[in-house]
């Protein structure tokens, strides 16, 4: 089952504290998902609204998982995970991922489209982005 929002939220930002030489126990795949899940659409959100221009669902989709896939390699590199976890990550992140955009463009928007210009990001971005500054 894939992580919301909350859960996803929460996992990046262990993964952002998460110290190597002080854990107790492995961060996990399923958490690794959820933190790569959650900076990748910090990374989407930012560039798409950037740019301004309206996208079809499928192609938010793919670009969402292509750096939702890149957040796991870099998540492997840093939190010391083995391979299999790296690859069940990347399954985990492409599920959670896809989830998260239905969940707020789909199922809560009705957006026929991504379009940065007529629908606002997650509320969990916008807490996110206001709590850094």
């Amino acid at each position: 089952m894939p992580y919301g929002w909350d859960d996803s939220e929460r996992s990046y930002q262990q993964a952002e504290n998460y110290d190597r030489q002080q854990h107790e126990g492995s961060f996990g795949h399923e958490a690794l998902a959820g933190a790569a899940s959650f900076g990748a659409f910090k990374i989407f959100e930012d560039r798409q609204r950037k740019d301004g221009k309206p996208i079809s669902h499928q192609f938010a989709k793919e670009l969402l998982v292509g750096i939702a896939g890149a957040e796991v390699d870099k998540l492997f590199e840093t939190k010391g995970l083995d391979y299999i976890d790296k690859e069940k990550a990347k399954h985990h992140a492409r599920e959670n991922v896809e989830h998260m955009y239905d969940e707020h463009y789909v199922r809560g928007q009705g957006a026929d489209q991504y379009d940065p210009n007529q629908y606002g990001p997650p509320r969990h971005l916008e807490r996110e982005r206001r709590e850094r500054w």
